[in-house]
């Protein structure tokens, strides 16, 4: 009966039903990144009936994440970030399981960690790390759901495990690090949870068996003319992750 008063709006939906909050409730996702988009794009999923939640990042709360980071105050500047939201996220939702890691990932350091996951959430500041995440979840054979926000624009792309579909690196070949920088290019806080929530709405859609219609596409947001466009990714033919056969 609890349950049911509690999502009782997710089951007056039409394309939602008592399996699919079910599937929800046993899903596991591993979430890296509790800047902005991270921290926007958590809480919803826990909110929403997620049943596992690993949370992944190794920086400290600093005066300037308060603006657009809405899991922390000041109370908790110097704190841990992964610390802080795992205990703040336990309050929404007490069935979620939570877990957090305080270090930064490399595609050695996943390794088969990944193998629990059901899906991989790339919410990561840091053009390394995403290379890094996305070469693991391809070795791994993992889905991979990845948004970012810098300056006026966000972006979000899903990577599922497929040899015919393009990966990240297939499209972030071209870029530089500076491009995801906020420290370097700065970013107007409620973008980031516009993205951020976003994510957590096609993680639930894929998790929950209703698809994502972004599988090899970059959907991007131009926030200052509130204008959506969405781009298809080319798989690379030299693409030094997924033209590698497994």
């Amino acid at each position: 009966m609890t349950e049911q008063l509690r999502y009782s709006r997710h089951f007056l939906l039409t394309q939602w039903n008592e399996d699919r909050q079910q599937q929800l409730a046993e899903k596991k996702v591993l979430l890296v990144g509790l800047g902005g988009v991270g921290s926007a794009a958590a809480p919803y999923l826990v909110s929403s009936g997620l049943g596992y939640l690993t949370l992944v990042d190794f920086d400290q709360v600093s005066l300037s994440n308060l603006p657009r980071q809405l899991l922390y105050q000041d109370a908790d500047l110097g704190l841990d970030k992964v610390q802080v939201a795992q205990q703040k996220l336990q309050l929404l939702n007490p069935a979620c399981s939570l877990q957090s890691w305080s270090e930064q990932v490399t595609a050695e350091s996943l390794g088969c960690r990944l193998a629990e996951f059901d899906l991989v959430l790339d919410c990561t500041d840091n053009l390394d790390s995403r290379q890094q995440l996305q070469a693991a979840c391809y070795q791994q054979q993992k889905p991979l759901l990845s948004a970012a926000a810098v300056r006026l624009e966000g972006q979000i792309s899903y990577f599922p495990v497929s040899a015919s579909s393009p990966c990240y690196c297939c499209y972030s070949s071209t870029l530089t690090q500076q491009e995801f920088s906020c420290l370097d290019q700065g970013v107007l806080s409620p973008l980031v949870g516009v993205i951020g929530s976003l994510t957590a709405l096609e993680a639930i859609k894929i998790l929950a068996g209703l698809g994502s219609e972004l599988a090899g596409k970059l959907w991007c947001f131009d926030a200052l003319f509130s204008q959506w466009q969405q781009l298809q990714i080319a798989k690379k033919p030299h693409c030094p992750v997924c033209a590698v056969s497994l």
